[in-house]
């Protein structure tokens, strides 16, 4: 299989982290490399951030418009007739981003997947099944998809895999509420999430990056 089209950013010359960032419907892999040095991430030893461009298809929800998106949504709720396939799909073209870290030499404890909105999607469901541990989980503006496969499907490697979950109260794609069921579900199986809520719509705000930047340096390793 080919390997998803990639933006890639390093802080340092070999690095010893990755972080593997995935947009949401509609953007590209350029979505969030601005942010990067906003992170500050000083701290921490040398990352390699790589943000894929998912595949264009028709959207469902939105008249059957073609769109860079990682799964189709069919109902407005996000998750009447979730598509299982597609979303299976893509978790199979990210993980090959994982293994290709791997293999230059970033070992997994030290890689990150984040997303956000249906990144955010991706990223829990590739990350709580992955089956070697995790540095980390970072889940912007969206939900857990699948959940009811999840207790089944779930990887013991990454049953205390750090979650990072960020939300606006004001989000009118992603409800708030969707969000918090997702947060409750995973606290309810076990895994221990890093919840927060900003004053925001579905975005990402100064607050919110000061604390992914924080969650980062607990996560990955430090520069000193």
């Amino acid at each position: 299989m080919k390997l998803l089209p990639c933006i890639e950013l390093e802080t340092t010359p070999n690095p010893s982290a990755a972080v593997i960032w995935l947009h949401g419907l509609g953007a590209d892999g350029n979505d969030f490399v601005s942010i990067i040095p906003e992170l500050n991430l000083s701290g921490c030893q040398g990352i390699r951030f790589i943000f894929p461009s998912a595949p264009s298809m028709p959207v469902t929800v939105n008249g059957g418009y073609v769109m860079p998106a990682w799964y189709d949504i069919i109902g407005r709720n996000l998750m009447d007739q979730e598509d299982a396939s597609g979303i299976q799909n893509s978790a199979t073209s990210i993980i090959q981003l994982i293994e290709r870290e791997a293999s230059r030499g970033i070992a997994y404890k030290n890689i990150v997947i984040a997303g956000f909105s249906q990144g955010c999607a991706m990223a829990l469901y590739i990350g709580l099944r992955f089956p070697h541990p995790l540095a980390g989980i970072i889940a912007l503006s969206g939900y857990l998809p699948l959940a009811m496969t999840l207790p089944t499907e779930k990887h013991a490697a990454n049953c205390g895999i750090p979650i990072f979950m960020g939300h606006g109260e004001y989000d009118t794609v992603v409800a708030p509420e969707r969000a918090q069921a997702s947060h409750a579900l995973l606290e309810k199986m076990g895994y221990t999430v890093d919840w927060n809520e900003y004053p925001m719509e579905h975005s990402v705000n100064r607050e919110e990056l000061a604390d992914i930047s924080r969650f980062l340096q607990e996560v990955l390793p430090s520069a000193t």
